[in-house]
């Protein structure tokens, strides 16, 4: 169990550190790097437009990834996707700009960040299901906090390098060459991550449920539609909250405020250790008060949250801007605790990675690649950004609807999730004839 949790924390971590330095990257440097002749909004909104393309893969991810995690297993997977992920990352950090490619390098940075959707799209599915096909039932929360530090981890070390690098280096070495160290330093962390991935054993759970013929995402089409839409609906409120606060209103603070970058950094990485604290303390909880009751509270903070966030960092005052970014992600701690044992409790084994991994990843299609984009539109057409407030607590909204469809499954055992579904197959089979609420499977079976 020791060893699952590691490899899930530590590779999750790195996976996600590449992902973020693009979002840090973009809001800072990437506009003048790769599309000088669009202007600055337009050069922000290019910048964006590539970011959110990773978004759009990583559903693609989670089917490739899932397929092969649910049908040769959970450790492969899991090693060729922290592979790609980092060869992709790597490679942004030697591809020229503008000024030297054209626009086959914005060309290429598009192929690299699709890679980098596809690599993570199969990342957070399989680490889940490697603590939750292991972890004791009761404490399934708790194991799952160490996947959810991943995430924090990783945006900690990247905007932490970040942050090295602008207080070291002038603004001219920094945006010349200062900005492709974080990229060039995904080949050590691969490294790291592999070196752990690979001692790993495949889950007792995985081992039994081999053998099963029908590809895995025919079957969560088939038979989890519900659940996987109602699940990513879920989970748009989080995404959304989290990319408004660490890449679009770092972009809006810099260009639209005239706040320094390094003052910004700062606050989002104090703000990211108290994030982290309200991970475990989430995640413990819902072991207490039940995976939904902690999600509901969890989304509706977030929601009024929303509402308060941009006005807070409008006042350009330091106390107050930090209240605002450090409340933000204190508030995504509590909504990520629970996630990584809540998303895999909804499927049978036979299919978990493929339907966690699509659940999570279509989340973030409107979470997190839509939201950036319609950020900058509004603050471009209202002067402030403080309609963004109102489109975030919609989403809230919409993600308290999409809980209320889910089951709680707090504490079940996965092996009673797979007679349910297994259940819930031979009433279909049976032409209906017998309808009854099946645990883990579709809330509408």
């Amino acid at each position: 169990m020791r060893r699952a949790a590691a490899a899930a924390l530590i590779g999750t971590a790195i996976e996600f550190y590449d992902f973020f330095i693009y979002g840090t990257a973009a809001a800072l440097v990437f506009g003048p790097v790769f599309f000088p002749g669009l202007g600055g909004v337009g050069a922000l909104l290019a910048a964006f437009s590539v970011y959110a393309v990773a978004f759009l893969a990583r559903p693609l991810g989670a089917v490739v990834f899932g397929h092969f995690g649910d049908r040769v297993g959970r450790k492969a997977t899991l090693v060729v996707s922290l592979l790609l992920m980092g060869s992709a990352t790597a490679a942004v950090g030697v591809l020229p700009g503008f000024a030297a490619w054209g626009w086959w390098s914005p060309a290429v940075l598009v192929v690299l960040r699709v890679c980098q959707g596809v690599g993570l799209g199969g990342e957070w599915g399989g680490a889940a299901l490697l603590i939750a096909e292991n972890a004791p039932a009761r404490r399934r929360g708790r194991y799952g906090a160490f996947l959810q530090l991943g995430p924090t981890g990783g945006f900690v070390l990247a905007n932490g390098v970040f942050l090295a690098l602008q207080l070291g280096l002038d603004e001219r070495s920094f945006r010349e060459w200062g900005w492709r160290v974080p990229f060039l330093a995904s080949f050590a962390l691969v490294a790291v991550g592999l070196a752990v991935r690979l001692r790993l054993d495949e889950t007792p759970l995985f081992r039994a449920a081999q053998g099963r013929e029908r590809p895995p995402v025919v079957e969560v089409v088939r038979g989890h539609w519900r659940t996987v839409l109602a699940g990513a609906g879920a989970l748009t409120v989080g995404y959304a909250l989290f990319y408004l606060t660490t890449t679009y209103a770092l972009a809006y603070g810099t260009t639209g405020l005239g706040v320094a970058s390094t003052l910004l950094l700062s606050m989002l990485l104090v703000g990211a250790v108290g994030g982290g604290v309200m991970v475990w303390v989430s995640a413990s909880l819902s072991d207490r008060w039940g995976r939904l009751r902690t999600l509901q509270r969890a989304t509706g903070l977030a929601a009024v949250w929303s509402l308060v966030l941009f006005p807070l960092l409008e006042t350009v005052r330091r106390p107050l801007m930090f209240t605002a970014l450090a409340g933000a992600m204190v508030v995504l701690g509590c909504l990520l605790g629970p996630m990584a044992a809540f998303l895999p409790e909804l499927f049978p084994t036979r299919v978990r990675y493929t339907g966690a991994a699509l659940t999570y990843n279509l989340g973030g299609v409107v979470g997190g690649a839509t939201t950036p984009l319609v950020a900058t539109r509004l603050t471009e057409s209202y002067g402030t950004a403080q309609p963004v407030g109102w489109y975030l607590a919609g989403l809230g909204v919409l993600a308290l609807g999409c809980l209320r469809l889910l089951p709680d499954t707090t504490a079940v055992e996965l092996a009673a999730v797979d007679r349910a579904a297994d259940q819930a197959a031979d009433q279909a089979a049976d032409g209906g004839r017998r309808r009854a609420p099946a645990l883990g499977a579709d809330p509408a079976a």
